[in-house]
């Protein structure tokens, strides 16, 4: 079985609803990082202070095609294509350990599922 990493950045108030389109889609546990980030334009200033929207970083671990499907899920859905909707993007995986047995197992299920 081959896995992907599936990264998607998106502001803070979407990250409810990409963490539910990606279940929705397939997708199960999910690392939850947060940060700032700088775009092509300079970030609003009010009253002296410059406003940084703050940004959730998504990680999924998935089986490859799965991870395609989430995130054609998260681009349509989320309609990341938008201007500051957020990204999404895929790696894939070489090595991979710590894995949940059940979630391995949830992966075989899905794809005999398709077949």
């Amino acid at each position: 079985m081959k896995f992907s990493v599936l990264v998607a950045i998106v502001s803070e108030d979407l990250e409810d609803k990409a963490i539910e389109i990606a279940r929705n889609a397939g997708a199960g546990g999910v690392t939850i990082l947060h940060g700032t980030g700088i775009g092509l334009k300079e970030k609003k200033i009010f009253f002296g202070l410059t406003y940084e929207g703050r940004e959730s970083i998504l990680i999924f671990v998935l089986e490859r095609k799965l991870a395609l499907k989430v995130l054609k899920a998260l681009n349509k859905e989320l309609e990341l294509e938008k201007e500051d909707r957020g990204i999404a993007f895929t790696f894939p995986v070489e090595h991979l350990a710590g894995i949940n047995k059940e979630e391995v197992l949830k992966f075989q299920q899905e794809l005999k599922e398709e077949i």
